[in-house]
């Protein structure tokens, strides 16, 4: 059984430096700091037991572990090895991206014919759409380059004849490119060691826990991992075409998911193998069902009560991918069967459908993203319980987009703190690989609605710093407390705007400099479970 004190910590709420005392995985006790590190270790050693390490964090920060509450584990993972295409201020800057990229490889003696896959695209207000014509003056290779929200892809000819599909532009739009993302996958076990190396450097940052919206089997996926999973806790969700296999298998959110499962036929993976639960909490979970009910902002497929700016024609509110009518069906069988939902609705008009269901249904979960939100249905959130599942990053990645696409509406853009007054729980994430998977990212736009030295955009939107942590730790609050998970993040930095009433605290004038200091934050030590996943101490 690990033991552990961290001595001489700091923690929110307590004008004094503290001993957090850690067995077994579970924070036992939070004391006054006091004695020295050998009477310390003397003094909580039983009869007949060896004495805990004791390291001293001298001062340093200690806050509950972090969550990202939104992730895509696989493509995040495939994202580092992908050209970035983000860049890219026209489809002809993309075109010489990509023909930079092709030179670089035969120069370097790759396969010709090896599909190019970029990623990061921001084409919704380039003066003209892309299309397959234009890319397909690099030549025959196949070339797919992915929108950074996941809900577009460019492809030329050649990608296009690679992947079956016949369309007329190239310029493929939601469920049209599904096909497209899986063009450079790795098999499995290349694919697991992506995964794991991506949650090595999550946990470099304070991160112990992610909720992933893996799209391919996802369950099965998470299974296969299992026996050798170390890096994270994670809460799988499963899409809605394997809620049928979720359902007849009887999983229910929070269950844990053991592994291998068992050869059986069936896009989960069969039934699982049922070990006897280990003395550690398992860290593998059943989350939640994830429909995606409309499109994204950048696509200009978000499904909204007004059009878009600028346009005209049937799809000039955007598009719903799930109507109304099918979206409470899956959420009342999900519901019924034990689990929670989560509803991806970027538009106001999504936002409504999905909030409809909820009441409908009676289902419990999140809606994820809630970028424009009516203000009247602020407080269908709050009495139905639904949380937010935010990406604050996202406002800052979409300010200039949603400025010209959403000119008379931005006031109820990503509306965190009118979210947050109403007393609508908050989840904050990233998305990844829309964004980093780094949850400073995330606090950091929450808090100041800036970055890299812009002015805030609708700063009556921010969060306070306790606001956004809390938000990102999963329901375990800003404090570790007694009885809880040994998940903690050990900080080697100062938090700006953080109790400031405590004159021992750093607290910026210039949202600049706050930005750029969570931004930055030095993170010392993280613990899963009470084992170091992180340490830099």
């Amino acid at each position: 059984m690990t033991r552990l004190i961290l001595s001489h910590a700091r923690i929110l709420g307590a004008d004094h430096l503290v001993d957090i005392q850690v067995s077994g995985g579970t924070i036992t006790r939070v004391v006054p700091a006091s004695a020295d590190d050998a009477d310390r270790g003397r003094a909580t050693a039983g009869a007949g037991t060896a004495a805990p390490e004791v390291v001293d964090l001298d001062g340093r920060w200690v806050l509950p572990g972090l969550w990202d509450a939104h992730t895509h584990m696989e493509q995040w993972a495939l994202v580092r090895r992908r050209l970035d295409v983000a860049p890219a201020t026209s489809a002809e800057h993309a075109v010489r991206l990509v023909q930079d990229a092709l030179d670089a490889r035969i120069a370097e003696g790759t396969d010709e014919d090896e599909p190019l896959v970029g990623f990061g695209l921001h084409w919704a207000t380039w003066p003209e759409p892309p299309t397959a014509d234009a890319l397909d003056v690099v030549g025959d290779v196949p070339v797919v380059l992915l929108s950074f929200d996941l809900h577009s892809a460019w492809v030329n000819t050649a990608g296009l004849r690679r992947l079956g599909i016949e369309h007329p532009t190239g310029l493929l739009l939601e469920d049209e490119m599904l096909p497209a993302e899986q063009l450079d996958h790795p098999s499995g076990a290349t694919l697991d060691r992506l995964v794991h190396s991506a949650a090595q450097a999550a946990a470099a940052r304070g991160v112990v826990g992610v909720v992933d919206f893996g799209m391919d089997d996802n369950i099965g996926a998470w299974r296969r991992r299992v026996p050798h999973w170390d890096g994270l806790r994670v809460r799988a969700g499963v899409w809605y075409w394997d809620l049928d296999a979720a359902l007849a298998e009887g999983l229910r959110t929070g269950d844990p998911l053991d592994g291998p499962a068992e050869a059986l036929p069936g896009r989960l993976g069969g039934v699982p193998a049922r070990a006897p639960r280990s003395a550690r909490r398992p860290l593998v979970e059943m989350g939640s069902l994830k429909v995606i009910s409309d499109g994204s902002l950048n696509s200009r497929t978000a499904c909204c009560f007004d059009p878009y700016h600028g346009s005209d024609g049937p799809d000039a509110h955007g598009m719903l991918n799930v109507p109304p009518e099918e979206l409470q069906l899956l959420m009342k069988r999900a519901t019924d069967g034990g689990l929670t939902c989560a509803i991806h609705a970027i538009g106001d008009r999504a936002n409504a459908h999905a909030l409809d269901a909820f009441e409908i249904t009676g289902a419990r979960g999140s809606i994820e993203h809630a970028q424009l939100v009516r203000w009247s249905d602020v407080e269908r959130f709050a009495a139905g319980g639904v949380t937010a599942s935010v990406q604050p990053e996202h406002a800052m990645d979409d300010r200039d987009v949603a400025e010209g696409l959403w000119p008379d509406r931005t006031d109820r853009a990503f509306p965190l703190a009118t979210l947050a007054a109403a007393g609508v729980p908050l989840a904050l994430g990233s998305d990844a690989p829309v964004a980093r998977l780094d949850p400073w990212f995330a606090i950091a736009s929450a808090v100041t609605r800036s970055r890299g030295g812009r002015e805030p955009w609708h700063p009556e939107q921010v969060l306070t710093v306790e606001q956004a942590l809390e938000a990102s730790t999963a329901g375990r609050g800003v404090t570790p407390r007694e009885g809880g998970p040994a998940d903690l993040a050990v900080l080697d930095g100062d938090m700006p705007g953080l109790g400031a009433h405590q004159d021992y605290l750093v607290q910026p004038a210039d949202p600049s400099d706050v930005s750029e200091a969570l931004r930055t934050m030095p993170v010392a030590g993280t613990l899963l479970d009470g084992h170091w996943t992180h340490r830099a101490l």
